[in-house]
């Protein structure tokens, strides 16, 4: 089981406008810094997206990956990946949304696992770079609409 990095961030804004922009998968190249396209492959009963291609460059991490998501309501997304890519052997995570006064407060979650070997304080690194990144662009993203 891979190490898991996880952060919080309130979002001034109710839970399904959140939502609404995390399943907006093709806006994500305008806030999500390290996606250069997020295709929706395939939608669920619920109308959500179920399947998605990533491409994305992070610098040290550059690759091409399938990810499957499972939607509860407004207070939980979290997938898994459904076809690696050259560098990534294992991707999953979540968000999870919890009412917070004037807005949500948005807790993100990640594992990843590279087919090369890193040094796990390096991976780690990388791994709270990215979801804080994701993070302060969600927030931002949405509290601008």
């Amino acid at each position: 089981m891979a190490d898991r990095t996880t952060s919080s961030v309130t979002i001034r804004a109710d839970r399904s406008a959140i939502m609404a922009v995390i399943a907006d998968f093709p806006a994500y190249p305008e806030w999500a810094g390290q996606v250069k396209t997020a295709d929706i492959l395939e939608v669920g009963e619920d109308g959500r997206p179920s399947k998605v291609r990533f491409v994305i460059d992070a610098g040290v991490i550059s690759d091409q990956y399938v990810l499957a998501y499972d939607w509860l309501d407004d207070t939980v997304v979290s997938w898994e990946i459904a076809e690696a890519g050259r560098m990534l052997s294992r991707l999953s995570g979540s968000y999870r949304l919890a009412d917070a006064g004037d807005g949500a407060e948005v807790t993100y979650e990640l594992a990843v696992e590279l087919k090369v070997p890193m040094i796990g304080m390096i991976k780690r690194k990388a791994e709270k770079v990215l979801v804080d990144t994701a993070l302060n662009g969600l927030k931002k993203r949405v509290e601008s609409l």
